[in-house]
């Protein structure tokens, strides 16, 4: 993939992670040298969104997003609140989230995961910022919820995991696919046939960095330079140009968090 020809845009990136500790700078260079032009760093809890703020102001080219991911929501303190309304306001923060459901690992109790979304969307909505959704074993429920929030200005599905059915549904409400590194792995035909059916227009492309790397670098540390990888993949199942997907998923990107245009 010419980075020249193909300017990407990363939207899940979780570049305040203390695993790019000691190289961030590096990881930076090569995602620039890789064509990715701009990065979305997203919040897990308070202070891991204070710091993709932090992140944005000091680098051009990176946005942030603040949140509480599900895991996180039991530890939720009454002043993070507060905290992530202020952080909210910020020039920088281009989106809420992570947020939702993961009824996979259960870390937080359902009712409680219940509460912390629908207090963000509240948020979300309050300030007009888009929503990055985290769902995972729990679609029905992330779908029931966000039915409650008609005017939210965006909605993307985080690393989306669900089927051809719930595709259709998130489509039909206008919301957006996230697609990542699962996109390349040989068992993934589902998620293939989710790509080659939804509009291009429609799908935003992400790494999810520091987890999900894309093949050929499966099980090592991933950052946004392989989003090219990603990028490939649905140019093949597609039947497109890398050039194309670049073009119509950057253009997506800037769209849904109101980025500058690249």
């Amino acid at each position: 993939m010419n980075s020249k020809d193909c300017v990407l845009v990363d939207t899940h990136a979780h570049l305040n992670d203390s695993k790019y500790a000691r190289d961030l700078e590096a990881v930076q260079a090569r995602a620039r040298e890789a064509g990715v032009d701009a990065i979305v760093c997203p919040g897990i809890d308070f202070t891991s969104s204070r710091q993709a703020v932090q992140l944005a102001q000091a680098s051009p080219r990176i946005y942030a997003a603040v949140g509480i991911h599900p895991h996180d929501a039991a530890g939720v303190a009454p002043r993070a609140w507060e905290g992530l309304r202020i952080l909210a306001q910020n020039d920088q923060v281009m989106a809420l989230g992570e947020m939702g459901f993961d009824f996979y690992r259960n870390l937080s109790p359902r009712e409680v995961q219940e509460d912390v979304f629908r207090r963000q969307l509240q948020l979300a909505g309050e300030f007009n910022l888009p929503v990055i959704i985290h769902d995972r074993a729990a679609h029905r429920e992330t779908l029931a919820v966000l039915k409650d929030f008609p005017g939210l200005p965006g909605v993307v599905l985080h690393c989306f995991s669900g089927g051809l059915r719930m595709a259709e549904e998130c489509l039909a409400r206008g919301y957006y696919l996230g697609i990542a590194g699962p996109v390349t792995f040989s068992k993934s035909e589902e998620l293939a046939g989710v790509v080659k059916n939804a509009p291009l227009d429609r799908l935003l492309l992400e790494t999810d960095c520091p987890y999900l790397a894309p093949q050929p670098w499966r099980g090592k540390r991933n950052e946004p330079s392989y989003l090219t990888a990603v990028a490939e993949a649905v140019s093949r199942i597609k039947g497109i140009s890398p050039a194309r997907v670049a073009a119509v998923t950057t253009a997506n990107a800037c769209r849904f968090f109101r980025l500058p245009v690249t």
